[in-house]
């Protein structure tokens, strides 16, 4: 398996993944920064494991789950708004809250970043995270990304409005 470090590997979605999505969309701590209000239902997530299998340049995006050495599923990292032309594309990752601070997502941005740059040939990556989440700035930052602008009072939330931090890497490829 490429996608793989000593204590973390990124695979793709299965139909067994099913509850492990449905908790992880439907955890509303992390609704604010996923830009949605409202919970799925397992049968909207059904349709979407169905479509999983499809390449990536059909559909644009592409989510792995990220697991632990014990094969448990901890997380998603996701490819959004992929861009063959422009050779561009979004990223976001979650982990579990139980699984938070024991390197899974650097570990699993890394080998992300390695597959966008080696296999998708891609250009540069980016990300927009809020002002608040220093954790997953600092993770971007140490994974080589860099600010590129800040998006003022860009999401309502419970507490106010909230900045977006815009980062941005370029992949050294041609």
């Amino acid at each position: 398996m490429f996608l793989k470090t000593d204590q973390t590997y990124l695979r793709a979605l299965e139909p067994a993944d099913l509850d492990f999505l449905y908790s992880l969309e439907n955890d509303t701590s992390v609704w604010h920064v996923g830009n949605t209000l409202t919970p799925y239902s397992k049968f909207v997530l059904e349709q979407y494991l169905e479509n999983a299998a499809l390449d990536i340049y059909t559909v644009k995006q592409l989510r792995l789950i990220i697991c632990n050495s014990k094969s448990q599923p901890i997380g998603a990292i996701d490819l959004y708004d992929f861009d063959p032309l422009h050779r561009r594309a979004g990223i976001g990752i979650v982990i579990t809250a139980d699984h938070r601070g024991n390197g899974h997502a650097s570990d699993a941005l890394e080998l992300l970043l390695n597959y966008c740059q080696n296999t998708l040939k891609l250009h540069q990556v980016y990300c927009s995270v809020t002002a608040t989440n220093l954790p997953s700035i600092h993770l971007f930052i140490k994974a080589g990304f860099t600010q590129v602008g800040v998006r003022k009072e860009w999401f309502l939330t419970s507490d106010g409005w909230e900045d977006v931090v815009e980062m941005q890497q370029l992949l050294n490829n041609k």
